[in-house]
C-alpha cells in the first residue's frame, strides 16, 4: 500500500512551519483543559500528563504544503483515554482546539476518538522542543498537519462545527490527505457531519 497521499512529495527532512510567534510555555507552566460538552471536565499539568498511561506510536506526517515525512515517532497520552474520563455528552459532535498563542483548529469528535490521536510530549525519544510545539502538542496523524495543533492548551467539545484559524481562511473543514481535502470548495455539507438538531 502506498503510504504517500496523492499530491504529496516524500522528504527525509522534517520542516518546521508556524504561523506567528512561537509561544514560550515551560512544562511547569503548561496546563491542559478538556471542557465543553463533557460530564467531567478535566485539567492536567505536565506532571499529571506524564503520570497517565503512555503510548509510543510511529506514524506518517502529512503537511498540506505537499510534503510527507514517514515514520515519525511520538510518545504521549491517547486523547481517547482523556475523553473516556471526561465522558462526552450525547450532543457533542465536534471540538474546538486552542493553543497557547491563540491558534485554533476544529475537529470532529470521531476523529479525536481514533486510537492514534495523542497529546504528545516526546518526539524521536526526546522531549518535544518548543519549535515542534512543546511541551505538548496534539497529534492527529490521519489528517493534514495543521490539525495537529502545537502548544495545545484546550479541547472544547461542541454540538456544532466552529471553524478554526486556517479553516476560516479557506482551508478544508476536515483535512483528509487521502482525499486531498486541502481547501474548502463550496458549502460545508452539514448533513454529512451528523449534527444533532436542537
Amino acid at each position: 500500500m502506498d503510504r504517500v497521499p496523492p499530491g504529496q512529495i516524500l522528504t527525509e527532512r522534517f520542516p518546521i512551519l508556524t504561523y506567528g510567534e512561537e509561544p514560550e510555555v515551560s512544562p511547569e507552566e503548561w496546563r491542559f483543559t478538556l471542557r465543553g460538552l463533557v460530564q467531567e471536565p478535566l485539567t492536567l499539568t505536565y506532571e499529571a500528563l506524564l503520570a497517565l498511561s503512555q503510548v509510543d506510536l510511529t506514524r506518517d506526517f502529512h503537511c498540506v504544503t505537499r510534503w510527507s515525512r514517514l515514520d515519525v515517532a511520538w510518545r504521549g497520552v491517547r486523547v481517547r483515554d482523556l475523553l473516556e474520563q471526561a465522558r462526552p455528552r450525547p450532543e457533542a459532535v465536534a471540538a474546538r482546539v486552542e493553543s497557547y498563542g491563540g491558534y485554533t483548529t476544529n475537529l470532529l469528535l470521531e476523529d479525536l476518538l481514533k486510537e492514534d490521536v495523542l497529546l504528545a510530549h516526546t518526539l524521536f525519544g526526546q522531549p518535544l522542543p518548543r519549535e515542534r510545539g512543546g511541551p505538548v502538542r496534539l497529534v492527529v496523524p490521519h489528517l493534514y498537519a495543521w490539525k495537529s495543533a502545537k502548544w495545545v492548551r484546550t479541547i472544547e467539545l461542541l454540538d456544532h462545527l466552529e471553524l478554526g484559524f486556517w479553516e476560516r481562511m479557506g482551508y478544508h473543514w476536515r483535512g483528509d490527505p487521502w482525499r486531498e481535502e486541502r481547501f474548502q470548495e463550496g458549502p460545508i455539507p452539514a448533513a454529512s457531519l451528523r449534527f444533532r438538531k436542537t
